[in-house]
């Protein structure tokens, strides 16, 4: 009741009930005209054949090319126009101009680091591979470890998280997908409204569309009272168009251009398990040291700007490549890459670290993600490894958070399952954190999950570690992990209701929308 008075009040039933009005009158609209017009209704079938050929040629998985083109086939007269406003991925032209300057100054403040490995002596092919993927993929260089620490919990998290910002001399950047109201928010912002008045530069950013059923409407109006600088990313408008699923699902919090977290969770009390909502909340998260914050810092001021009117140059915040010589570590405590994923270009750099990852892999690859919506190709590759003899087993949650996305899970344990792949369901509750990690010795950890979403159309993040000292604690979380997880099997399945296993196939040739 509480939660329905909730929706009742918040501007997301408004923008909702906006949002289906426009859509029955364009198919009112539509219907009428092709009928009463005989060109017109030409027109929209010409139309939807050429979309058709568009989308087959279009640089993009195949999944969601077959889905569109039987939307497309399915409804002729609607199909078409239904791709131009849902489908096809149209970005802002000014995020654009802000993403490939965004690029420019990565390659500017990184050419320090191209002799990184030259200078290290390491001859491992698989370092110099995933380094050189992800120069190619955004600019996003290499660096030797200075320190990075790995939370196992969202609780651990977020205590040396509000550590870090109560130490906070010059500014605190911090950028999440959700906020809620709650002893999380009300912990942090007393410490961000004390720094903001002994002159410290907070700012703070978040998802308009992740925050839409949370927040006051006011809630960024009340912060900037307080001096704390806000930005809604992306705020939502009751209009048909795509770019609104673009989301800034990235969460990221830096301090002093020093440290830097990241992981899955945002700013809510059940992250932290102060309120229970699908079991007990698992999430990760990692924290890195050093000269490998400053793409952290580049990323956020990135967006930040396309948000602001007022331009914020990078030089005050960014360390001055003085300071970081390339030659100044031999690399003995391990790499560090942190790397930054958006929808304004066809790199796809979350799904291509996850791809090398699994490609690299010789004996094990042990994975965790809370949705696991897979395409063709994600699946014959995991199959690929499985046959070249690789310990390929992957961790979703035993309880829920959205039923449908749930459902198409299931459906996608098992297909894998049939294939060799272990599928373990975390029993406690829900695991919403998303790592990799591969032969012990290669990890992932940040915002990106195993599906369609944050692989195409979200802003993601995430940090590769190599040969890093909190390998070792990735590796023992993962052991605890499946200790308290259950392998699912294929007389699991068989077990199933035969239509309930035909409901989620159903439900898994639409998962490219999910």
């Amino acid at each position: 009741m509480k939660l329905f008075k909730k929706i009742l009040k918040s501007k997301a039933l408004y923008l909702g009930t906006a949002l289906v009005i426009q859509l029955l009158i364009l198919v009112l609209l539509m219907t009428y005209f092709s009928h009463e017009f005989l060109p017109i209704y030409y027109f929209m079938l010409i139309l939807s054949i050429i979309v058709s050929f568009f989308v087959m040629n279009r640089d993009s998985d195949s999944s969601s090319k077959l889905l569109w083109v039987f939307i497309i086939m399915a409804l002729p007269i609607f199909g078409g126009m239904m791709y131009l406003l849902f489908g096809n991925r149209k970005i802002p032209k000014a995020l654009m101009i802000q993403d490939r300057q965004a690029y420019a100054d990565y390659a500017a403040y990184a050419e320090q680091n191209l002799q990184t490995l030259a200078n290290s002596g390491i001859q491992d092919p698989t370092l110099a591979r995933m380094t050189c993927m992800a120069w190619n993929n955004g600019f996003f260089p290499v660096y030797p470890s200075e320190g990075c620490h790995y939370y196992s919990t969202g609780e651990e998290q977020f205590q040396a998280l509000m550590d870090a910002v109560r130490k906070a001399e010059r500014y605190i950047f911090i950028e999440t997908y959700i906020i809620d109201e709650g002893s999380v928010l009300n912990e942090l912002l007393e410490v961000l409204e004390e720094k903001a008045r002994n002159g410290v530069d907070v700012r703070l950013m978040y998802d308009d569309f992740g925050c839409i059923l949370n927040l006051p409407e006011d809630f960024d109006q009340q912060l900037m009272a307080k001096g704390i600088k806000v930005h809604r990313f992306n705020p939502i408008h009751p209009q048909l168009a795509i770019q609104m699923n673009n989301r800034d699902h990235r969460k990221t919090v830096i301090i002093d251009g020093k440290t830097a977290f990241t992981g899955g969770s945002n700013l809510a009390d059940e992250y932290v398990n102060r309120i229970e909502r699908f079991g007990y909340w698992k999430d990760m998260g990692v924290r890195v040291d050093g000269a490998a914050v400053e793409p952290f810092i580049i990323a956020f001021l990135q967006i930040w700007n396309y948000s602001s009117d007022i331009n914020t140059p990078y030089e005050p915040y960014v360390q001055d490549v003085q300071d970081h010589p390339a030659d100044q570590h031999d690399g003995s405590n391990g790499y560090v890459l942190p790397f930054f994923d958006s929808p304004t270009d066809d790199k796809n750099v979350g799904r291509r670290f996850h791809q090398n990852l699994i490609s690299i892999a010789n004996h094990s690859c042990w994975i965790t993600t809370p949705y696991l919506i897979l395409d063709t190709e994600m699946v014959s590759q995991l199959e690929l490894a499985v046959q070249n003899g690789v310990d390929v087993r992957i961790v979703v949650p035993a309880i829920p958070d959205k039923k449908i996305v749930y459902e198409v899970t299931k459906a996608n344990e098992e297909i894998l399952t049939s294939k060799g792949i272990k599928v373990y369901e975390y029993t406690p509750g829900f695991i919403h954190g998303k790592v990799t990690l591969v032969d012990h010795k290669h990890a992932l950890c940040g915002t990106v999950n195993m599906d369609f979403r944050s692989y195409y159309s979200n802003y993601e993040c995430g940090m590769w570690m190599y040969d890093t000292s909190c390998i070792d604690d990735i590796t023992k979380d993962f052991e605890n992990i499946f200790e308290e997880s259950k392998l699912v099997t294929n007389e699991d399945f068989a077990k199933t209701n035969f239509f309930v296993r035909q409901y989620r196939l159903f439900l898994k040739v639409f998962s490219p929308l999910l």
